[in-house]
């Protein structure tokens, strides 16, 4: 792309206003349902795609888009809600929709590369207007350079970036899969009981309080940027959205606390494949944790005292199936509980010998689900390692074509630092680190 001056001969050196246009087509909004109208607040963060909509719009018309057009939420850019349309659809005017202005000469999803680069949305972030709801200048973006090789090789790039998204997309619909089956194991297992209920012999009701020693996250003073960092350094530091853009097992944050401050503020440490829980904002979002760490005060963490014969992935299957809604509150979202409220949760305990059967029944479906994560967490940093250098021209994709085999079965067993073989840099095979 344009920042990067030193390109390859046979590319070219243009704008995004040269190439695109921003589409105002309209659609009677009479047209749409919740599944195809798009807004700013259902376009997800970190480019992840869109979810249903909760309302439609209350004018006419809105903004028309079509398949493969690329949609880029124009408030708070540094959110990255960019989507490659899937369907037809109308968005809301916060919405920009890019299209190619030719498409011999801009492929649409290398288009989509550019708008979803951190190059592209980090200049965006840079030129915006506006302090409390800053919105992308759309002047300014038609500004930005880009550098534009060869349709062809337009292609190429492109297909070596979607192959790792269609292997990444493959690994979390196959962990939404595994849950889903360890979720069916536990109601099938002890779904059968209530808590008033006469319970088998060595079963009992216990509460979490007693049975897991809870702990509360803390956060030090926010202005004292010292004890703060976006760079690995002390110890990762949870966040409610970091809890909600993991899954089972969350790997990483967006801070980190420095180990100063761990000590200074007696911030409680978080044992690894300890299940936590968002007890406040968004209440209910579980995730269990891949090595020690720590997190703000609005996550609970139910660690497992060493007499127990309770388990991390029982907890979590409890926890994923209470109905929140129920505990303490009138209104029927709650947006937050306390800490009173989480210790004092009654949960069914079957007798010990039934518990170690469960866990080993359950403990390979949540290994291969952790196994998965890890394998999306090694195509994710390559993948995203890759892109701002196929993207500047500085590595190049030769011979590649329709039976071309992208993603190795080396790099799928995350083996970091591989890269496909028709990925080359005026040379043989090379590393990325």
């Amino acid at each position: 792309m344009g920042i990067e001056k030193n390109i390859p001969e046979d590319w070219g050196e243009t704008t995004l206003g040269e190439t695109t246009y921003f589409v105002s087509d309209k659609i009677n909004t009479e047209e749409l349902t919740i599944n195809n109208y798009i807004s700013t607040e259902n376009l997800l963060s970190d480019k992840k795609g869109i979810v249903a909509s909760s309302t439609l719009p209350n004018v006419s018309k809105v903004n028309s888009f079509k398949k493969e057009d690329v949609l880029f939420s124009n408030i708070r850019t540094y959110f990255k809600k960019v989507w490659f349309a899937s369907k037809d659809g109308g968005s809301s005017n916060d919405v920009l929709i890019f299209r190619p202005v030719k498409e011999d000469s801009l492929n649409k999803h290398f288009l989509y590369r550019i708008i979803s680069s951190d190059v592209f949305i980090d200049y965006t972030v840079k030129t915006a207007k506006g302090t409390k709801m800053p919105r992308g200048d759309k002047n300014a973006i038609k500004l930005f350079p880009i550098n534009l090789p060869p349709l062809s090789e337009q292609k190429a790039i492109a297909k070596v970036l979607t192959t790792f998204d269609d292997k990444i997309e493959l690994l979390q619909a196959q962990n939404k899969t595994l849950e889903t089956m360890a979720q069916t194991i536990f109601k099938e297992w002890f779904g059968k009981y209530q808590i008033e209920d006469e319970l088998p012999e060595g079963w009992r009701v216990g509460k979490l309080g007693n049975e897991f020693d809870i702990t509360i996250g803390r956060t030090p003073p926010r202005k004292e940027t010292q004890w703060f960092s976006d760079r690995p350094t002390g110890k990762k530091w949870i966040s409610i959205k970091d809890i909600g853009n993991c899954g089972t097992f969350i790997y990483n944050t967006s801070e980190y606390l420095t180990d100063e401050a761990i000590e200074k503020f007696n911030i409680p440490i978080i044992p690894t494949n300890t299940t936590i829980l968002s007890f406040k904002m968004t209440v209910g979002k579980l995730t269990i944790t891949t090595e020690d760490m720590l997190s703000n005060e609005a996550i609970a963490h139910l660690k497992i005292k060493n007499d127990s014969t309770l388990t991390s992935e029982f907890i979590y299957l409890f926890l994923r199936d209470l109905n929140f809604n129920s505990l303490g509150s009138t209104s029927s979202i709650v947006t937050a509980i306390n800490s009173t409220i989480i210790k004092g949760i009654d949960f069914i305990i079957p007798k010990d010998e039934l518990m170690n059967s469960f866990q080993k029944k359950i403990l390979p479906i949540f290994k291969k689900i952790q196994n998965n994560s890890s394998q999306i967490q090694s195509l994710t940093k390559t993948r995203d390692t890759l892109l701002p250098k196929l993207m500047s021209g500085q590595f190049r994709v030769n011979n590649l074509n329709e039976k071309s085999n992208i993603v190795s079965g080396d790099l799928i067993e995350g083996a970091e630092g591989t890269i496909p073989n028709n990925i080359v840099d005026d040379g043989p095979k090379i590393n990325l680190f």
